[in-house]
C-alpha cells in the first residue's frame, strides 16, 4: 500500500454513509475508510476515514477485559506513566443521534478537555492497521490466494 495523507472527519447519522459512495475505477474501499481516485490533474490522492466509528473502535477495544481477545493494553502497572495518554484517550464524549435510519455516535470535544492528539493518532492508527488488512475478526473461510505458476524453460 502506498503512504497517502490523511482526511479525516466524522460521518454523521445526516451525512452520506462510506456504503453509499459510487463506487468508480481506480477507487479503494475498506473497512470505513476510502481511497478515492484522482480524477483532476491537479488532485492528490487522499485516505477518508469515519472518525466517528473509529473512535467507538478505539473506545470499544480499551473497554475488553485484560487478556480478551480485541483488548487494546497499556504495558506497566503504574497509571501516573499513563496519565497523559489517559487525558487525551478521555477528551471526547460519544453523543448517540438518529437521522435518516441511521444511528451513529458522533465525538464531541469536552469543555475541559486541552488535547486530544493522541486519540486522533490512534484513530489513526487503527485505519491505517485496516488498510493493510488486520482484522479483529476472523471471517469464515479464509481467502485463498492464487499464486503464478513458474515455468522452468530449461528442462
Amino acid at each position: 500500500m502506498r503512504d497517502y495523507p490523511l482526511r479525516a472527519a466524522g460521518v454523521g447519522a445526516s451525512s452520506k454513509a462510506f456504503a453509499e459512495y459510487k463506487r468508480r475505477k481506480g477507487d479503494l474501499y475498506g473497512h470505513y475508510w476510502r481511497v478515492p481516485a484522482v480524477h483532476g490533474t491537479r488532485e492528490l490522492r487522499t485516505v477518508h476515514i469515519d472518525t466517528n466509528y473509529w473512535k467507538s473502535f478505539v473506545h470499544a477495544r480499551l473497554a475488553v477485559a485484560m487478556g480478551d481477545r480485541g483488548c487494546l493494553s497499556l504495558f506497566g502497572m503504574k497509571a501516573e506513566e499513563h496519565r497523559l495518554l489517559s487525558e487525551h484517550l478521555a477528551a471526547e464524549y460519544r453523543v448517540r443521534t438518529e437521522a435518516r435510519g441511521r444511528t451513529v455516535d458522533e465525538w464531541k470535544l469536552k469543555a475541559s478537555a486541552v488535547d486530544n492528539h493522541w486519540l486522533d493518532c490512534l484513530v489513526g492508527c487503527s485505519a491505517a492497521a485496516s488498510m493493510l488488512g488486520v482484522s479483529l475478526f476472523r471471517s469464515a473461510t479464509p481467502k485463498k490466494v492464487k499464486r503464478k505458476r513458474k515455468h522452468v524453460a530449461y528442462i
